[in-house]
């Protein structure tokens, strides 16, 4: 995923398979970690213990319960990556856990 171009791809083997999608992502002070993680644990009801917020199809990549799910695209979040219901539900589906998530700035 692109944060300086908000948006978001799922490839395979170099392919793009979906996208790209619109996202946001961390706001100042609360930025999304920019680097190559791996899918280290979804859940598709996540609520979340801090916010105590709903966040739909959770896909959790990085350390601090950073995640990408289902959220608001006219807000930016404190570190998540918010996608669209539809497009969430896309990502949540395709990617297992240990699969590759490469963030650029």
């Amino acid at each position: 995923m692109s944060l300086s171009q908000n948006l978001a791809w799922l490839v395979k083997d170099g392919v793009v398979e979906y996208g790209p999608v619109p996202i946001t992502h961390g706001r100042p002070g609360e930025e999304t970690p920019v680097g190559t993680f791996q899918v280290a644990w979804k859940d598709a009801e996540n609520t979340s213990s801090i916010y105590r917020t709903p966040m739909p199809h959770s896909v959790f990549f990085a350390a601090g319960g950073i995640a990408f799910h289902e959220g608001s695209l006219s807000e930016q979040s404190h570190g998540c990556v918010h996608l669209s219901p539809d497009a969430a539900k896309v990502f949540f589906d395709a990617l297992p856990v240990k699969a590759g998530v490469q963030v650029v700035a």
